[in-house]
């Protein structure tokens, strides 16, 4: 068997590799991820990245994003965040968003992947999951990059933190929260 046709095998609808996970598999792997692409059978999202296409009856569907940001950093702690989510929380803010934030350990700078881009912070902190008070958090740490009015969000968004639960709120604060947050949200946690 070639290994080119090794490589084949290995290939499953829908799922994202780097190219370091699939040169186990080809003696010449910078040719055959070439083959692959001009025959339709991986597509490359970025540098280093590829993706088998998943077909389905409407055309080529793309990969789901957890799993293409998963493999663009190699690592699954990360918390993907769409800025038009602070929408949910009722303080003000209309406005949807095109491109997700995603906090992660490893990459800072916006990158395209699949064809859209993404925002990645660096941060030594990242929850496992988008909660209401990490939403809030976040919203405070990133209130000069809104495009709403700070000065009618803010009163609005400490309201909303003085109804939720106190200590979920600390947490979230303590585990992800910057200095700002902190410190606007100071008052709240301290009559906790």
């Amino acid at each position: 068997m070639s290994a080119l046709t090794q490589l084949k095998r290995h290939l499953r609808p829908g799922q994202v590799y780097r190219r370091k996970d699939l040169a186990r598999w080809s003696n010449a792997v910078d040719r055959h991820l070439r083959q692959l692409v001009d025959e339709g059978r991986l597509e490359k999202v970025s540098a280093g990245v590829y993706m088998t296409p998943r077909r389905t009856r409407f055309g080529a569907a793309p990969a789901k994003t957890e799993k293409l940001v998963e493999t663009f950093l190699g690592d699954d702690r990360f918390l993907l965040v769409s800025p038009s989510a602070f929408n949910s929380l009722g303080v003000g803010t209309t406005q949807l968003h095109n491109e997700p934030v995603v906090y992660n350990r490893k990459r800072h700078g916006r990158f395209k992947l699949d064809g859209r881009m993404y925002d990645f912070r660096m941060r030594s902190g990242v929850p496992r999951r988008l909660s209401r008070e990490v939403l809030l958090v976040d919203l405070l740490h990133n209130l000069d990059r809104l495009p709403e009015d700070k000065e009618t969000v803010l009163p609005r968004a400490l309201a909303k933190a003085g109804e939720m639960d106190r200590s979920l709120l600390a947490r979230a604060v303590k585990d992800f929260g910057s200095a700002r947050a902190e410190r606007l949200l100071a008052h709240i946690l301290q009559t906790a």
